[in-house]
């Protein structure tokens, strides 16, 4: 259930019986053709339909990362390292002093690592209190369904292309895109990242089947479930 439609009642009812919540952490940076919120739409959603049958509050989204080489990129926005950690490690606090003691954050962009390391951090001086980062893209089943569909799969290519991230009236192309040399990449500015991806689409096709998409989703959401449910420390 999304935090954002309780009260603050009804939060402190909720810990009287249970103390998990759910975190999702994403980002605002380009995907190609489909919307430059992919991140927190996913994390958002795969957040929500897992926690749904559990009854486990859903926070609103960190819609902001960490995400500096694609900054050439208009409409992406990055925050510093400093910051973000920061950012998180409040968040963490605020949990905690509500009464959470088993808090999920949920991630769906690959630059936002550093929050579990801070979670590790966090953890050490808050004995009790136990916090798991899930990237739910790359967790051991979804990450499987993925590389069984196909696997040439990478960022703003067809395995981040859902009914729920693409935009009206707008059609991705229907090519296969050669992969992009990543090791290259990662030496570039932000302004060679955009002159070598063009586009923004590491390569792969742009789009599959609702059939396939809906089925990884299904995993995904019983992946991150399962999680939720723990067990936990």
């Amino acid at each position: 259930m999304r935090l954002s439609e309780m009260n603050w009642m009804q939060v402190e009812a909720y810990l009287r019986v249970d103390d998990r919540c759910v975190v999702p952490l994403g980002s605002t940076e380009q995907h190609a053709y489909l919307s430059l919120s992919v991140d927190s739409i996913l994390s958002e959603r795969v957040a929500l339909d897992a926690a749904e049958p559990l009854g486990v509050p859903v926070f609103p989204v960190l819609a902001y990362g960490l995400t500096p080489y694609f900054q050439e990129f208009p409409g992406t926005v990055s925050l510093r390292l400093e910051t973000y950690v920061h950012i998180v490690r409040d968040i963490l606090d605020g949990l905690h002093r509500s009464g959470f003691r088993r808090i999920m954050l949920c991630n769906g962009h690959g630059g936002n690592a550093p929050a579990g390391s801070l979670a590790i951090e966090w953890m050490a001086d808050h004995p009790g209190t136990t916090v798991r980062f899930h990237s739910w893209w790359n967790s051991p089943r979804t990450w499987e369904m993925v590389q069984k569909t196909d696997p040439i799969a990478s960022h703003a290519s067809w395995m981040e292309n859902f009914p729920w991230t693409r935009l009206a009236n707008v059609r991705s192309p229907e090519a296969q895109k050669p992969m992009i040399d990543l090791d290259r990449l990662r030496l570039h500015n932000p302004a060679g990242v955009r002159s070598m991806l063009g586009d923004g689409n590491y390569g792969g096709v742009y789009q599959r089947s609702d059939e396939d998409m809906l089925a990884i989703w299904a995993v995904a959401v019983e992946e991150t479930r399962a999680l939720i449910e723990g067990p936990w420390a």
